[in-house]
């Protein structure tokens, strides 16, 4: 889905920028171009953002959570 339609930002890029790290609308301001023309993305931009740095956060705390075992045998 296109967030942005002036710098043609879609929701998949706001998630590549989370990935790599950018946890703020201020961050994908500067470096997408997000929210800096009409503005009319702002909150859908931050809601994407949100659910984003939400589902980051679950993985992170399920990964660290795990443990593994490496010379066991699964039957």
């Amino acid at each position: 889905m296109i967030v942005c339609v002036c710098n043609n930002i879609s929701e998949g890029k706001i998630h590549q920028a989370v990935n790599a790290g950018m946890t703020s609308m201020s961050e994908l301001r500067k470096e997408l171009g997000v929210g800096t023309c009409c503005g009319k993305c702002h909150t859908c931009a931050k809601h994407v953002l949100r659910e984003c740095l939400s589902n980051s956060h679950q993985t992170r705390n399920t990964v660290q959570g795990m443990v593994f075992h490496a010379n066991t045998a699964i039957a």
